[in-house]
């Protein structure tokens, strides 16, 4: 990271960003052609967890590149100032690494679409096999993240 004093260092707010944040950005590669998709997800033990459809064009690049990028974000305010150079943006956000594994088993799937979920609810859910079937869920092993804290 360029700007040091930037960075967030401790794992546990980086954590936190990951925690506060509504939207996970992952980032594909088809080939030369980059591919970014705003996905809801999970977090837990360091992996992010990811569903979809059976189909589509995430799904047919990651079963040919299972190397992603992603990105969060958190506490975003724009600053305004009189003049237009002194506005700036306030933000957290935590960029990273990883591989795609795509998850068959079906507890398995249960227990991902329930981390995904207790990221936006403290409530229970009931996930049938037949539910669990009908979705493709992702786990990204995460390799490297760093946080920025900016405009605080």
């Amino acid at each position: 990271m360029r700007r040091k004093e930037k960075e967030i260092k401790e794992k546990s707010e980086i954590e936190a960003v990951i925690r506060k944040s509504a939207v996970c950005r992952l980032g594909l590669s088809d080939g030369d052609i980059p591919y970014i998709v705003p996905l809801c997800f999970g977090y837990k033990d360091n992996s992010i967890y990811l569903h979809s459809a059976l189909k589509g064009k995430k799904i047919d690049i990651l079963q040919k590149n299972q190397k992603v990028c992603f990105e969060f974000d958190a506490d975003i305010e724009v600053k305004e100032a009189e003049r237009a150079c002194d506005w700036g943006m306030q933000f957290n956000s935590v960029i990273g690494f990883g591989k795609a594994v795509f998850i068959e088993d079906i507890n398995d799937k249960i227990t991902a679409l329930n981390i995904i979920m207790k990221q936006y609810s403290d409530r229970t859910f009931e996930f049938t096999d037949n539910a669990a079937r009908g979705v493709t869920v992702i786990r990204i092993d995460i390799q490297s993240m760093t946080g920025k804290i900016s405009g605080f």
